[in-house]
């Protein structure tokens, strides 16, 4: 029996962590390496000093940030609790002399993960790369002007954080629902070093809308929109979309349409005489051209 193919077929319950550097792309070719080394000093420090064995840790370069996943022998209280700290001081530190300080977004949850030659995959290593990710994380930093927040699954809340531990703190944590590509999951966020935060409404409002698919037909002259971002197609379809040539328009009101091919052109909803949607053929196109 090859035991190694069987090994990476199977999966094994791991705690992933995905670790996002804040506004990565602002730094330039010279500041990039040196922020990297920043993150990966900030990491394995922490490890160090948590006394968890580098043997215990898959890490994979992500450009802006690194993903780990920790292999089960290692209690995940330890990560949530003595590694977090280390992690806050070591970035405290390193901060110290920066005119721009480095901020990290941190996600967590533990799920199947499966190691391959090129690295890990599942279910858990998406979703801990969404939270990280999300909208609310990445508000908070900026919001509470603060250098790291961690971002947990609603299971590893449940599960770990609220039986509490050393270092732990669960009314540190606070809940925002937060809709992803995969569907809608509650997270818990935690601003190491600091009571629970309130979550920023306006980033808790922009993860319902993005969930929600494109935005209702609104009324451009209300909102002052430039024009919706809908794609016009080839074809004779009926689309509601904003004006981008014109803008906004002082003094008037209504919805206004763009209609495509061999349709007509209508602003504010207002028709004079026959109308007719559509493309005429046969006799109805003979009577229009005469």
């Amino acid at each position: 029996m090859n035991h190694d193919a069987l090994e990476l077929t199977e999966a094994h319950y791991e705690l992933v962590i995905s670790v996002d550097a804040r506004r990565s792309g602002a730094y330039d070719d010279v500041d990039k390496p040196r922020m990297r080394a920043r993150i990966y000093r900030v990491l394995e420090t922490a490890f160090t000093h948590a006394k968890v064995a580098r043997d215990a840790v898959h890490m994979e370069d992500r450009g802006d940030g690194v993903l780990l996943a920790v292999a089960g022998r290692i209690a995940v209280s330890r990560l949530l609790g003595l590694w977090m700290v280390e992690v806050h001081e070591k970035l405290r530190d390193e901060n110290r002399d920066l005119a721009v300080p480095l901020g990290l977004r941190i996600g967590m949850h533990v799920g199947p993960v499966r190691h391959d030659d090129r690295g890990i995959s599942g279910r858990a290593v998406d979703l801990a790369c969404r939270l990280a990710d999300s909208p609310v994380a990445r508000r908070l930093l900026d919001a509470e002007k603060a250098d790291l927040v961690l971002v947990t699954s609603q299971s590893l809340y449940e599960d770990v954080v609220n039986g509490g531990g050393k270092f732990i703190e669960p009314a540190h944590y606070a809940p925002a629902r937060l809709e992803l590509k995969e569907g809608p999951v509650t997270a818990w966020f935690r601003l190491p070093g600091r009571p629970a935060p309130a979550i920023p409404e306006a980033a808790a409002a922009s993860e319902s809308s993005s969930a929600a698919g494109p935005p209702p037909p609104v009324d451009d002259d209300i909102y002052g929109y430039d024009g919706l971002d809908d794609e016009l197609d080839d074809n004779d379809e009926f689309e509601v979309v904003g004006d981008g040539m014109s803008g906004h328009r002082p003094g008037q009101s209504g919805i206004h349409y763009n209609v495509i091919g061999d349709m007509s052109h209508n602003h504010h909803n207002e028709y004079q005489g026959d109308v007719h949607i559509g493309r005429k053929s046969g006799r109805d196109a003979e009577k229009g051209r005469g």
